[in-house]
């Protein structure tokens, strides 16, 4: 399970990660509470989905601007 913490831009960071996939890591959005939204992984190693999320967002116009972060649990 990853965790992206962000006040702004919900929606787009949702659809961006649920449509990321590389080799066997892929995201499911499972809740959101407060500005947490939580996904779940299918990546063995959850540090590696963390650092892949957090560089797909970043790669983004609305990213690059973007305050948040993301943590593995």
């Amino acid at each position: 399970m990853i965790i992206v913490n962000s006040a702004m831009q919900q929606d787009n960071i949702k659809a961006l990660l649920e449509s990321l996939t590389e080799g066997e890591i892929k995201y499911t959005f499972k809740e959101k509470k407060g500005i947490q939204l939580i996904f779940e992984t299918t990546a063995e190693d959850k540090e590696k989905a963390a650092k892949l999320a957090k560089d797909a967002i970043k790669n983004t116009d609305w990213g690059r601007v973007l305050y948040f972060n993301v943590v593995s649990q």
